[in-house]
């Protein structure tokens, strides 16, 4: 499977990357289910105090989400 959402986790901050970026990151339904997965392990580890969202390439995201 491809890997549309990529995470990293350092000292207490959760990255999340949107990673479609020849689509501009537009989210499609495996993007949906990965960052739910993602938001999930977020909010179950304690060690991770904030997230931040970004995006690959030239766009954050086109489209609605």
């Amino acid at each position: 499977m491809d890997a549309f959402i990529l995470s990293e986790v350092e000292q207490g901050v959760m990255t999340i990357t949107l990673n479609r970026p020849d689509r501009l990151n537009s989210f499609n339904d495996v993007m949906h289910q990965q960052f739910a997965d993602c938001l999930k392990q977020a909010e179950r580890d304690d060690t991770i105090r904030c997230l931040l969202i970004t995006g690959a390439g030239r766009g954050f995201c086109a489209g609605r989400i």
